[in-house]
């Protein structure tokens, strides 16, 4: 039924598209000003298209944006939705099933995260090297680390390191950790997240990163550490926080991204 609803979702989004977008991005909480970088833009709202619900989620806009990036076409999802709304993982992972059938190639999935490392700050930017499922959906035991190809291939990572290092960009990496929200993890399932190899903990991204491997799609994960997790600092969590320090990190965070897709245009991948 999904890929029904994909098809249907990709016949309606086309006809409002001038051109196919080779990469499409997810815009993660407090970066979706990232797509008035891209030029002649056109907009589809999430309402106009078949099957897809709109996001309740303060800082998801809930349209699609797409322009080019240095002639580049590109297709931008200013907001998603999450799990912890009620979706369920099929809705999740429907605007990389309808990307798909667009004809992108490459996807860019970005998201404001929790820090679980201790030496690191608020605003930094990580590339996602591996992630875990500390959602236990499937299962009981101790999610492991799943790393490189299909979910993480090296090439992007090489070329998003490339770009960081040409423009002073300093990046961290590291493994994301899903965990199902709404609520913020507590301090001991951070203290266990970083037991289990985590550097960063939010609420998506892992389902769509399963989703782009399937459909054969190219992923680049970037996290944006909004905020640190809890029981690292002696304050409340809140998700003005998160929105307020993603848009402090908002131009770093396109410098790269414009980055790496200009060498996406240029580069065979």
């Amino acid at each position: 039924m999904i890929l029904t609803f994909a098809e249907e979702a990709a016949a309606a989004v086309r006809t409002r598209l001038p051109g196919s977008p080779r990469v499409a991005i997810i815009l993660g909480s407090g970066l979706a000003d990232f797509a008035g970088n891209l030029a002649d833009p056109v907009t589809v709202s999430y309402g106009d298209i078949p099957h897809y619900p709109q996001p309740t989620v303060p800082g998801h806009v809930g349209r699609l944006v797409y322009g080019t990036a240095d002639g580049l076409p590109v297709i931008a999802a200013r907001g998603r939705f999450h799990y912890y709304e009620g979706h369920s993982l099929e809705t999740v992972t429907l605007p990389v099933r309808l990307f798909a059938r667009l004809g992108v190639e490459s996807i860019i999935l970005t998201n404001a995260a929790g820090c679980v490392c201790p030496g690191w700050n608020e605003g930094d930017l990580m590339l996602i090297t591996g992630h875990l499922d500390y959602t236990f959906i499937e299962s009981a035991a101790d999610p492991e680390i799943i790393s490189g190809e299909p979910y993480h291939p090296p090439q992007l990572l090489d070329l998003a390191r490339q770009v960081a290092g040409e423009n002073g960009i300093s990046i961290r990496e590291g493994v994301y950790a899903w965990c199902l929200g709404p609520a913020f993890e507590t301090p001991a399932e951070i203290r266990e997240i970083r037991a289990l190899g985590g550097h960063a903990a939010g609420m998506s991204t892992v389902p769509e990163i399963r989703a782009a491997a399937e459909e054969g799609l190219k992923v680049l994960g970037i996290s944006c550490l909004t905020n640190y997790a809890a029981g690292m600092r002696d304050q409340p969590l809140n998700h003005k926080e998160v929105l307020d320090t993603g848009r402090r990190a908002k131009d770093t965070f396109a410098r790269l991204v414009l980055g790496v897709l200009e060498r996406m245009g240029i580069e065979e991948l």
